[in-house]
C-alpha cells in the first residue's frame, strides 16, 4: 500500500517548534510533499532563518518520514520561497496562538 501526502503530515505533526509551541504542519512551514513511490520529498521552510531550532527541526522531519514502513528515503530541502508568514498558520494554529 502506498503512502499518503496526508499521512506524512499526520506524522509531521509531531514535530514542534519549541519556541512556538506549534506543530510545523499547522504552522504552516510544510510547503509541499510530493511522493513517488517509496521515495517522498519534503520542501519546507522555518518562520525565521535565524531560528536556532533548524537543525533538530529538519533532522526530526527527515527522521520520523523515515520511520514510516513504506517510505525508504526521505528528502528534506531547506527554503526560504516564499517567505513564510502567519496568515499560512491553519485555524488551528491561529486559535491557539490567539491571533
Amino acid at each position: 500500500m502506498m503512502i499518503t501526502k496526508e499521512q506524512i503530515l499526520e506524522e509531521l505533526k509531531a514535530v514542534e517548534d519549541p519556541e512556538i509551541g506549534m506543530d510545523i504542519v499547522n504552522l504552516g512551514l510544510i510547503y509541499e510533499v510530493q511522493i513517488n513511490e517509496d521515495k517522498v520529498y519534503i520542501r519546507m521552510t522555518m518562520t525565521a532563518p535565524t531560528c536556532p531550532v533548524t537543525p533538530w527541526i529538519l533532522s526530526e522531519v527527515q527522521k520520523i518520514t523515515e520511520n514510516m514502513a513504506e517510505v525508504e528515503m526521505a528528502d528534506v530541502e531547506l527554503v526560504w520561497e516564499p517567505p513564510w508568514n502567519p496568515s499560512m498558520m491553519s485555524d488551528v494554529a491561529r486559535d491557539q496562538l490567539n491571533m
